[in-house]
């Protein structure tokens, strides 16, 4: 009998095996499963980094506290990210993580002058994330006085459609006291659609009066058969578009997200939108960033030359202004009173310097505050 070659052998074993496994694909709500677990792991390792600050040092300290909420170096990093989610969003979610970790150690008290999720309610949460204890109070002499008497950590007041005088007074009560201009929120107004039906089937739009205004000509132009509901307040219009068949509500986005309402069209507002701005008032400026602002409070006599000879000035000492606002109390008041925003910080003797030669050019010259330089908030 014919023995069987053991080359033969060997072959017929080797194509019996079975073929190579192909590697198990892994789908994608498993990969997004491992990236939230990652984000997570790191969101716990930067607040360890915070509490190990405070531990060491006793507090959280300035330096601290600037690097977590130094919203231009936010804005940076997101403006760097690449991706298909826009920067705002990315920068908007590094602001409530920096909120977060600050209110482990101790959450902000911020007095917010106007009703809930008004104008100085929306940059309060934009600046400080929704970690804040926002507390509402009736006008921003109010706000000063929380914090004056250490009920609030923080005070906004609106550089915008306040009257000049009273403006002027609440500036003026800063420099009698203990307090300090420690920031500026510059805020870009935009509404959204939202509702709980969808779009095609909205019949009642409801919001407040200025929010209807500024969203008249695209509600014309989307809904024209939804009728215009004005209401009194943002939450409000937010509850009766969650509670009503058919309702929606023009508002911002922090008003309908605490109602679990879906957006159905962003930014429905008028082309550019309009800006607000606040400021931000505490008890001593933050730390020196390497873009700040100086925030001066100038009287001048009322002559032809008084402003132009303080500008000139400027220009000679290259002081770089940023902003001006005029605060005149009245028509009939002999003085001119100036709310001015230069490039710099106070902690900066060559700028003290420069300061003290331009307030030889004026009645009085003050320091209100410094503060990072604001950029828009999406």
């Amino acid at each position: 009998m014919a023995k069987r070659s053991p080359q033969k052998t060997r072959t017929a074993r080797t194509s019996r095996k079975s073929p190579a496994k192909k590697p198990r694909s892994i789908s994608t709500a498993t990969k997004i499963k491992r990236l939230d677990a990652e984000l997570v792991k790191l969101l716990q390792q930067r607040a360890d980094l915070l509490l190990d600050a405070v531990r060491r040092e006793g507090k959280l300290s300035s330096a601290t506290t600037a690097l977590d909420g130094d919203d231009r170096r936010l804005s940076q990093l997101a403006r760097k990210s690449r991706g298909p989610m826009p920067a705002n969003a990315v920068r908007a979610v590094l602001r409530e993580v920096a909120g977060g970790c600050r209110s482990l150690v101790r959450t902000p008290v911020v007095a917010v002058p106007g009703p809930a999720y008004g104008f100085a309610h929306l940059a309060a949460i934009r600046h400080f994330g929704r970690g804040a204890e926002c507390v509402p109070v009736e006008g921003a002499a109010a706000a000063i006085e929380e914090v004056a008497c250490r009920q609030a950590d923080y005070g906004l007041v609106p550089l915008d459609g306040v009257p000049d005088g009273r403006l002027a007074a609440i500036f003026e009560s800063l420099l009698r006291g203990e307090l300090a201009v420690c920031g500026k929120v510059v805020l870009p107004i935009r509404y959204s659609l939202q509702g709980r039906c969808s779009r095609s089937d909205v019949r009642e739009v409801y919001g407040v009066s200025a929010a209807l205004a500024e969203c008249r000509g695209w509600l014309a132009g989307h809904l024209p058969v939804a009728r215009p509901i004005e209401v009194t307040g943002a939450a409000t219009a937010c509850q009766l578009a969650a509670e009503k068949p058919g309702a929606a509500v023009v508002a911002s986005r922090e008003a309908g997200y605490c109602h679990n309402l879906d957006v159905l069209a962003e930014n429905v507002e008028n082309a550019p939108p309009a800006l607000v701005r606040f400021a931000v008032v505490g008890g001593r400026p933050p730390p020196r960033t390497k873009d700040d602002r100086v925030a001066l409070l100038i009287r001048l006599d009322r002559c032809p030359d008084a402003l132009a000879d303080v500008l000139a000035e400027m220009k000679r000492e290259k002081l770089n202004l940023a902003w001006i606002e005029s605060l005149q109390d009245s028509v009939e008041d002999e003085h001119g009173l100036f709310f001015l925003e230069i490039e710099g910080h106070q902690s900066d003797k060559r700028l003290c310097r420069k300061l003290a030669s331009l307030e030889k050019k004026t009645l009085r010259l003050a320091t209100l505050g410094s503060y990072p330089a604001p950029t828009p908030m999406e």
